[in-house]
């Protein structure tokens, strides 16, 4: 999100340009992770949006890229952000790339080890806490997005509507675990129709079936893949 404000002759801020070059991500994802949160913005009077450098540097940090070069400081005419991604479902064959968010460590490991099945069919990486899955999200579009709602910090909810309003989520294949009954989601306002959800706790093991359906699906689309 951002807002107007005043930027003062001192304020070192970036253009989402250059934050996307710092960063190496797409313009797009510069844009989910602003939505988000995990990037601050603002906007100038004139109506562009602004990130503070500290922000882009602390965030650049925490993703291994070490501090600023030379080359990534190059003005924005010279280089350009990395393209945007391909189209999110590969061709059967290709493994299927998992985006896995909770904040049960020990279920997140038995997930992990369970999905070993499967050998190179699956590439999954895993979040604790909504940002870090959203981080995960907007370096690559996974094929399929396996969340809890009930997470630290931002929860998958706002996660969900923080992809909905950057992404089509008819895209990305979503299955989402809650312990709340279905009359308390409706409540809130729902969850987006193209979304699955089944009740937590899910054991490792019946999760792994599930995504063996959606491997199966992949390369014999007649599959349903609910039960």
């Amino acid at each position: 999100m951002s807002q107007v404000i005043p930027l003062g002759p001192g304020a070192r801020m970036l253009t989402t340009r250059e934050a996307a070059i710092r960063l190496g991500v797409s313009l797009r994802t510069v844009q989910l992770w602003v939505e988000a949160g995990i990037l601050p913005a603002a906007r100038t009077p004139g109506g562009h949006r602004r990130i503070p450098y500290n922000a882009v540097e602390a965030l650049a940090m925490n993703m291994g890229l070490g501090a600023a070069t030379m080359a990534s400081a190059m003005p924005s005419r010279v280089r350009k952000p990395p393209a945007e991604p391909p189209a999110p479902h590969r061709a059967p064959g290709g493994p299927l790339r998992i985006v896995l968010v909770s904040a049960d460590a020990t279920w997140l490991e038995g997930c992990l080890a369970a999905l070993q099945v499967y050998g190179d069919a699956v590439r999954v990486v895993a979040a604790d806490n909504g940002y870090l899955g959203l981080l995960h999200i907007g370096r690559e579009l996974p094929d399929l997005l396996i969340t809890a709602l009930e997470l630290p910090g931002i929860d998958g909810l706002e996660m969900l509507r923080t992809l909905q309003r950057c992404e089509p989520l008819g895209k990305l294949r979503v299955l989402v675990l809650s312990e709340q009954p279905e009359a308390t989601l409706r409540a809130g306002g729902g969850l987006p129709p193209s979304v699955e959800s089944v009740s937590w706790p899910i054991s490792p093991e019946a999760l792994v079936t599930r995504v063996g359906r959606w491997l199966l699906s992949r390369q014999f689309p007649a599959v349903p893949l609910r039960e």
